[in-house]
Parts: structure tokens; C-alpha cells; sequence
């Protein structure tokens, strides 16, 4: 089975790993009951998670988490993209409940979707994300209202894990997820300081 790959750049990447940060918007934390963590939450999804294909269902209802997302290059983050980390809710609460690893609810198989990873100016000057539904502005956020900004999570993360081309960094949601419906229109954009860089739809299937 071929690996899975996305565009970047103007060129196409192979990401061995997809590194994930949960709880790193506080709004977001607060809309499911969590608790603030006190140190930064990781976890990993495998390269057979990505997909071009937005799935309503994986044998539960997904829900849809919004995400800057970074490229690796030369280990540095060197292009950013939106990304749609796709979650079994159910799933994940009960194991979360149990104390038990997220990778069942988290790791699926097209669970990870980009859009195109395009470069940008600064990493700390006014990145945001945009995600509409069936034209409704559903979630919005950006580098500011982050617990770990993306220097943080990279400065973090090189203290125990090797990052490597082409690898790609999650870096948490916003508030506004909900559950992915068949026929649902996803309008997910990237902005720098108020203008749009990078723009993707996508249709639930």
C-alpha cells in the first residue's frame, strides 16, 4: 500500500508521523469539560491517517476539530496549512474515562485532512484559522489565544522527539467542534494577519 502524501511548497511530502497537541486553546478545553493540563498534551497519528476524503462516519459520528498545522523542513515549521483533526468522540471519552490511550478514537485511518501547506511571513505575527459550514463561520483562532504557541510546541517537542521532513504539527483547536453530517460543506482557511494564504473545501461524505 502506497504512502500517503501531501503538497507543500510546491512540492509532495511523505510525513513518517503527524504530531498532535490536544488542549491547547482554552475556550476548547472548557466546551468539552476538560481540564486545563499542566504540561502540554501530545499524541500521534500515523501517516495512513491522512486522507482527501472528509468521512461523516467511521462506524460512529466523527467530529471535526480545526487546526494550524506546520511542515517540517530542515527542522523548522516552514509552511502552514489547515488541517481537520476528525475524532471519534465517543470513543474517546470512554477511554479517556478508563485512563486508557486515545489512538482507537484519534488514529483512524482518514482521520488527518490538509489543505496545501503554503509558506508564510512570521510564525508569531497574526496566524488564524477560519472553518465555515454550509456557509455558517463555525470556528475561529489563531496563534494568540494559544496556551503553547507554535515556537513553544517546537521547542517542546525537540526535547524528546526527532522531527523530520516532511512530518507535520497539529497544534490544537478552538472552540465551535461538533459533529461532521454527510453532505456538510467545509469552507477551512488559513490567514496572516487578516488575509487569506491558503484556502480548502470539502464535501462530508
Amino acid at each position: 500500500m502506497p504512502l500517503n502524501t501531501v503538497r507543500a511548497l510546491n512540492q509532495i511530502y511523505t510525513p513518517s508521523k503527524i504530531v498532535c497537541v490536544g488542549r491547547n486553546y482554552v475556550a476548547h478545553i472548557e466546551e468539552l469539560g476538560n481540564e486545563i493540563p499542566e504540561d502540554m498534551v501530545v499524541f500521534l497519528k500515523p501517516n495512513s491517517s491522512i486522507s482527501t476524503t472528509l468521512h461523516s462516519d467511521k462506524g460512529e459520528a466523527l467530529h471535526y476539530e480545526a487546526e494550524l498545522s506546520f511542515l517540517v523542513k530542515e527542522g523548522e515549521f516552514k509552511a502552514v496549512a489547515l488541517g481537520l483533526d476528525l475524532t471519534k468522540r465517543e470513543s474517546q471519552t470512554r477511554l479517556r474515562n478508563k485512563g486508557l490511550p486515545w489512538e482507537r478514537a484519534k488514529a483512524f485511518d482518514g482521520s488527518a485532512l490538509f489543505s496545501e501547506f503554503v509558506p508564510f511571513e512570521c510564525i508569531g505575527e497574526g496566524l488564524s484559522l477560519e472553518l465555515w459550514i454550509n456557509d455558517v463561520l463555525i470556528q475561529q483562532g489563531g496563534v494568540e489565544l494559544m496556551l503553547y504557541p507554535p515556537d513553544v510546541i517546537k521547542d517542546q517537542l525537540d526535547q524528546f522527539i526527532t522531527l523530520e521532513d516532511g512530518d507535520i504539527v497539529m497544534t490544537g483547536t478552538p472552540k465551535g467542534v461538533g459533529v461532521v453530517h454527510k453532505g456538510d460543506r467545509f469552507v477551512g482557511r488559513v490567514l496572516q494577519a487578516g488575509q487569506c494564504i491558503v484556502e480548502q473545501i470539502w464535501v462530508a461524505k
